[in-house]
């Protein structure tokens, strides 16, 4: 069986029926019904909604899902909290999450990003947008699953990076890296001594197709190099093209 995918306002055949499971914590009931109705035009999504904190925790804990658009202001448990909770549970700990929210400015995107989201969309919101992040989303998420392992070291003065066991030490002690945090840096080190554009960072570790928001790519070196201490200056930024891992 094949499913259709909409793609640039057009529908595509080709691609292999995979229904993904999303949940969507939104209380407005407008939102949540805009957010469903772009989601289930692609066919191959089966959308739950929950209206507050307290149901997302309840419905994750019962089924995981593939991927969690989570609003912030939320009744009860706000979408920060309820991110740190799902983090902390071994099932949940590498499912997408997208915040969706009204809270705009920088700190509350680098606040949400600490706290373990893949991404950040501030309302009001472009339906195509949302619907190509999700799509990236999965996609990232998929190609993690069927990877085949494989180790993957890097030593330096300050920095030890084990990717294969998930662990990052400076001056040999651990450093805790958001997912995004992780992989970012995996790249970084995986291309070391080659300028790597914004444009490419967001294809390759954000999975995007196209271009969306280069600031993600800013905002994330920089609470990266804030966490690596000691080998922050090993991620150069070159004015104009994008960053560089350099060795030491």
């Amino acid at each position: 069986m094949m499913s259709t995918e909409v793609r640039n306002g057009r529908l595509e055949r080709g691609v292999p029926a995979v229904r993904s499971q999303i949940l969507v914590v939104e209380d407005e009931p407008d939102v949540a019904s805009l957010i469903k109705h772009t989601l289930d035009r692609a066919g191959d999504v089966d959308v739950t909604v929950v209206g507050t904190g307290e149901a997302a925790l309840k419905t994750t804990n019962e089924r995981v899902p593939d991927l969690i658009i989570l609003d912030l202001n939320l009744p009860g448990f706000d979408g920060l909290e309820v991110c740190r909770i799902l983090r902390a549970r071994p099932p949940l700990a590498t499912v997408p999450i997208i915040m969706l929210t009204a809270r705009a400015t920088e700190s509350d995107r680098v606040q949400g990003l600490d706290v373990g989201a893949d991404d950040y969309i501030v309302k009001p919101f472009s339906p195509r947008e949302l619907a190509a992040r999700v799509r990236a989303a999965l996609r990232r998420s998929r190609a993690e699953v069927s990877a085949p392992a494989q180790t993957d070291l890097y030593r330096g003065k300050h920095l030890v990076a084990d990717f294969d066991a998930v662990s990052v030490l400076v001056d040999e002690k651990p450093v805790q890296l958001t997912r995004r945090e992780f992989e970012l840096l995996r790249y970084l080190v995986q291309n070391r001594n080659r300028v790597l554009s914004r444009d490419r960072l967001l294809e390759r570790v954000w999975g995007y197709e196209h271009v969306v928001e280069t600031r993600s790519v800013d905002v994330h070196v920089g609470r990266l190099r804030g966490k690596l201490g000691a080998a922050a200056h090993q991620i150069e930024t070159v004015v104009g093209l994008g960053y560089r891992f350099v060795d030491q």
